[in-house]
């Protein structure tokens, strides 16, 4: 991680991450990002991928070591560059029939989204050493202001959110680092937590229930 903090006072990285700079994130840092990214948010673009991995076609970008934001996406041509018109992050939950795969073959050391990822997916993020950026819901406009152009696209048979598209970042975030190349993760930390707290919250509805003067034991006795 860069020591040059950045103008909203985050530590930067620069993507692609090495695998050693991935490996020394922890569950919860807060960043921002530049450097250069491929993202979709396609569920076919995804099945292509895995197709590509299977010997079916190849890829149109190169993902090897990189970063991969699961983020739709809408440019406009300016004077020969495509500027974003915005970005929106998906939820990464949509695409764990693939990823764990598209992790490991393709050694990516670092996947952005929403929404967290499944058990398997986890496993391969700790295998790999790859981090899970997670990205605010409803903060398109912020986002967007942190991409500054979009550098190629591939699989351009499809609508432009799908398109494995690579774009470049400058100050993109705030991101979180919700899941850890450890095998850390802030969504199974919350979930525990609330598994924790459910049982007397679970206490508090049954007594706000019973009516004044009514008891455990009276009900027991009942």
């Amino acid at each position: 991680m860069s020591s040059s903090p950045n103008d909203a006072g985050l530590p930067r990285l620069m993507l692609p991450l090495t695998r050693d700079q991935a490996r020394r994130l922890c569950v919860g840092d807060l960043v921002m990002l530049d450097g250069t990214v491929a993202a979709t948010a396609g569920f076919s673009t995804h099945e292509r991928m895995i197709d590509a991995l299977d010997g079916k076609g190849a890829l149109p970008l190169d993902l090897r070591g990189g970063a991969l934001f699961h983020m739709g996406s809408s440019c406009r041509q300016v004077d020969g560059r495509w500027l974003p018109n915005y970005v929106n992050p998906t939820t990464s939950t949509r695409f764990d029939a693939f990823m764990p795969r598209i992790i490991r073959e393709l050694g990516v050391t670092s996947v952005g989204g929403k929404g967290g990822m499944g058990a398997a997916c986890i496993a391969a993020l700790k295998e790999a050493g790859c981090v899970y950026f997670a990205m605010p819901g409803g903060a398109s406009p912020l986002l967007s202001e942190g991409v500054v152009e979009r550098l190629e696209t591939g699989w351009d048979d499809l609508i432009e959110q799908f398109r494995l598209s690579r774009f470049m970042l400058r100050d993109f975030g705030p991101v979180t680092v919700a899941i850890d190349a450890h095998g850390n993760s802030l969504y199974q930390t919350l979930q525990d937590q609330a598994a924790g707290r459910l049982p007397d919250i679970l206490a508090e509805m049954e007594a706000a229930r019973r009516p004044a003067g009514h008891t455990a034991s009276s009900t027991a006795k009942e």
